[in-house]
């Protein structure tokens, strides 16, 4: 490969590592042109750009990018090489496991650079699928507090519900009740008039 064309590949795969904060160093060897299409295809609909790399070149825009945890994963770069490139950080991981419960032997996981953290090794790929994206963190926060909120709404709605139309809602009040008139025996004597002479 001449010069010209090593450095416009390796200026290619800059440009996708400054698009895209994660990626994941795979191995695709082997698969036939059906598997192949099929991976190609769920890898399209979950926004995950595959891209088959020569290691030398790879390795190369790597380390320009002087970044110690990314270093960690020159090791994995032997033998056949694609790049998973994704803005989701469980998106491959979880298509892996997709192919894996239908029979696919790869692509096989060798390392990923995901949350700013290196993962090497195929055993990585339980902890990598359950990494939870932005969104899905925001959406957890969102429930968390929501939840206390819900809760406070409910207990009012159920204390409501129990009391007639003109009881007080607040739970705890008590309805004053009218005031009775004293027993007889408790009433002041009537003055008796005095007895005739």
């Amino acid at each position: 490969m001449k010069k010209e064309l090593k450095d416009q590949v390796i200026e290619s795969i800059s440009t996708l590592l400054s698009e895209y904060p994660n990626f994941y160093i795979t191995d695709i060897a082997g698969l036939n042109a059906e598997q192949t299409t099929k991976l190609r295809r769920l890898c399209f609909e979950q926004n995950v750009k595959l891209t088959v790399v020569k290691n030398t070149l790879f390795s190369i825009a790597l380390k320009r990018l002087g970044n110690e945890e990314i270093n960690q994963l020159l090791p994995t770069l032997e033998g056949n090489t694609a790049i998973m490139y994704t803005e989701t950080p469980n998106a491959p991981a979880k298509l892996i496991k997709k192919l894996m419960k239908e029979g696919f032997e790869k692509p096989v996981i060798k390392g990923a650079y995901v949350q700013e953290c290196a993962f090497v090794g195929t055993d990585k790929l339980d902890e990598l699928a359950a990494i939870k994206s932005k969104e899905e963190l925001i959406g957890d926060i969102i429930a968390m507090l929501q939840s206390p909120a819900q809760r406070v709404l409910s207990a009012l709605e159920n204390a409501s519900e129990g009391l007639a139309e003109d009881e007080p809602v607040i739970k705890g009040a008590v309805k004053p009740e009218a005031e009775e008139a004293p027993a007889a025996e408790d009433a002041p004597a009537a003055e008796e008039a005095p007895a005739a002479e």
